[in-house]
């Protein structure tokens, strides 16, 4: 069973810029599964389509078994979003907003206490939780976020770069709790351009450039594939099949140099 399912998806920006060609996406259910590809390949207008930030063009998503449209919002009860570029009412405090987040989600007070005292303590935004949050370091928010994300206890987590900005230490408990989301059910979907974080957390990657899919395949079995058919040599990394595959997607500016160099 696939927890996302994207069908012949396709935006166009002005000028006739093509953010996503066609795309086709299949993720399965109750995995973590890991999202990358270069710069302006597509991947934060594919999160933010299926987070009904922005409209597409033309295609199918079908996210936890339904098919959403332009208006729908009632699948966002069971989804977290870290996106791109979060929002946050910054006059708020970090307990004020988490128990804003926790009301949406219809929560009860007292759940909704014990979830916020916990997620603070966590993230370790405890000393911090009556400051506002516009005083906050980007590392901060993105803690907020991850906290709001998961405050409900959401099926699917949808994740554009959730450790960027993060301190090793906390990057670590992060992970840890992504894993033990999975073990209990929640299908995690992370982007990241953090290649060797990616290979060794996901079950799962897939390649996106140029508005498409490029590579897809289970972790495991990515140094199983073969690099040189004639030396039987195989990929070493998620990171040299992803520049090896991008760049020949990208041959005519593959050689680059500064005049002083």
């Amino acid at each position: 069973m696939n927890c996302i399912e994207i069908k012949r998806l396709r935006k166009t920006y002005k000028k006739n810029v093509v953010a996503l060609w066609n795309l086709d996406l299949n993720v399965p259910a109750g995995c973590i599964f890991g999202f990358v590809g270069p710069n302006g390949a597509g991947k934060s207008t594919t999160i933010n389509i299926m987070a009904g930030i922005i409209p597409r063009d033309s295609g199918e998503i079908f996210i936890l078994g339904g098919e959403i449209d332009e208006d729908d919002y009632k699948y966002k009860r069971n989804v977290g979003f870290i996106l791109e570029k979060p929002h946050f009412i910054e006059k708020l405090t970090a307990k004020e907003y988490l128990e804003f987040v926790a009301t949406m989600y219809k929560i009860d007070k007292v759940e909704t206490q014990k979830r916020v005292n916990e997620l603070l303590e966590f993230f370790e935004l405890e000393e911090k939780r009556n400051d506002w949050i516009e005083t906050y370091s980007a590392g901060m928010k993105k803690k907020v976020s991850l906290a709001a994300a998961t405050i409900h206890n959401p099926k699917l987590l949808i994740l554009d770069e959730p450790l960027e900005g993060i301190d090793p230490v906390s990057a670590k408990d992060i992970k840890d709790m992504l894993k033990m989301m999975k073990e209990k059910g929640t299908t995690i979907f992370l982007s990241s351009h953090n290649l060797d974080m990616v290979e060794k957390l996901c079950e799962e990657v897939a390649i996106m450039n140029k508005g498409k899919i490029v590579f897809q395949s289970k972790t495991k079995d990515i140094r199983k594939k073969l690099k040189d058919e004639v030396s039987q040599e195989t990929y070493s990394s998620l990171e040299e099949i992803f520049i090896d595959i991008v760049s020949e997607e990208n041959q005519e500016n593959r050689k680059k140099a500064l005049s002083w160099l």
